[in-house]
């Protein structure tokens, strides 16, 4: 595959990726703050739901999919995305666990209180996007 193109599809896909985080993040908050889930299990439902928006968006306009089989296709999405929650998951656990004080820690950030959980939260979502990308582009949405 030439480079433009690559970067193009790159620049799409995050594109449905920040449309993904206000997802992820909007049902972390939920989950974890309003109704009070532990981290892990908290992340694992809004990277979940993150995940099936954008397998969505990623399929109509990222890779312009004519896969007939969506079911097949979504599976495979699925698929990338559990190896890719397992990451995101992975960051979070390491961070808590290689760094307590500053993960159960809160900062003040433009005026705003806010727990340095989520900035972990934000790396494992970067860290992830590199494998998500990939794996989407050379399994799920590979051209026939």
């Amino acid at each position: 595959m030439e480079l433009r193109p690559l970067i193009l599809k790159f620049l799409k896909f995050g594109i449905v990726g920040a449309s993904g985080m206000l997802v992820d993040f909007g049902v972390l908050i939920l989950m974890r703050d309003g109704v009070g889930l532990p981290d892990l299990w908290a992340n694992t439902i809004s990277f979940t739901c993150a995940a099936t928006s954008n397998y969505f968006l990623n399929h109509i306009w990222t890779f312009r999919s004519k896969d007939k089989q969506v079911g097949v296709e979504y599976l495979k999405f699925l698929l990338v995305s559990v190896v890719g929650l397992g990451i995101n998951n992975g960051v979070l656990f390491l961070s808590s666990h290689l760094w307590p004080e500053a993960y159960n820690a809160s900062i003040t950030l433009l005026g705003m209180n806010i727990d340095v959980f989520y900035l972990f939260k934000l790396l494992a979502i970067a860290i992830t996007t590199i494998w998500n990308f990939f794996g989407n582009m050379l399994f799920t949405f590979k051209q026939k």
